[in-house]
């Protein structure tokens, strides 16, 4: 309606609501480690590696649902984006490319998932290289809206309130954040559109992203043991004691 006054095809735009131009989000909830492997425990065992990986490499919903076996390396520890599952009422369910160009990436698994993820492709994952990762208990794909009954039963039954499946990717930005992950390195992780122009100059190298997955490991396997060791060892530092 703005738009309307300015090209003069009204007078005055009616839509006036006081503080309707004000946003005020409540701030999204972050899961602890312990609790995001509570959820993980809670879940079906099929989706069990889709809670793990979706917050260890900040995925998207349909980024995670799209992704085949070729997308992930787990020899190198590397998964690729490079395509999302496009939800649209009234159309079939159809693979697209990723919600930016900026999007397209390649990011490192830590090693604590490693094997779960092995196991998981060699128990449900589709045949072939163009097999998707991800499928539902008959073998199809998945759909959000089938996937959210399921959700909400575990997240019921660990007594967790007010979590959606978005918030996986903001936990998984957060712990990269707590392990000492940049400003800039947060940006190429989480590939916001608008960061692009700073990314020309502020560019984070592969081998740190490779550095913030090895310390996410550490740290989780430190919980997971139950201790409070705290995470020191990255590739670099590990590195560094080998030639002193």
């Amino acid at each position: 309606m703005n738009t309307a006054v300015g090209d003069g095809l009204v007078k005055r735009n009616p839509c006036q609501i006081k503080g309707g131009g004000t946003e005020n989000a409540a701030e999204r909830p972050i899961l602890s480690i312990a609790e995001v492997y509570t959820l993980a425990n809670a879940i079906e065992p099929r989706f069990r590696a889709l809670v793990l990986l979706t917050v260890f490499a900040n995925l998207r919903w349909g980024e995670a649902v799209a992704l085949r076996r070729k997308d992930l390396d787990l020899d190198a520890r590397m998964v690729r984006i490079e395509r999302t599952l496009v939800e649209v009422a009234g159309s079939p369910l159809h693979f697209g490319p990723p919600k930016t160009d900026a999007d397209t990436r390649r990011l490192p698994i830590p090693e604590v998932i490693a094997d779960e993820l092995q196991a998981h492709v060699d128990q449900y994952a589709q045949d072939g290289e163009e097999g998707l990762i991800f499928v539902g208990a008959k073998g199809a794909m998945l759909r959000r809206g089938g996937f959210r009954r399921i959700w909400a039963k575990a997240l019921a039954e660990v007594g967790l309130k007010g979590i959606r499946f978005h918030d996986l990717r903001h936990t998984g930005s957060t712990l990269a954040a707590i392990v000492g992950a940049t400003l800039p390195e947060l940006k190429e992780r989480m590939r916001h559109s608008s960061d692009r122009a700073e990314m020309i100059y502020l560019h984070a190298t592969q081998e740190r992203h490779q550095e913030i997955a090895d310390t996410l490991s550490t740290m989780t396997q430190a919980q997971l043991e139950g201790t409070q060791e705290k995470p020191t060892g990255t590739r670099r530092a590990r590195r560094g004691r080998k030639q002193s």
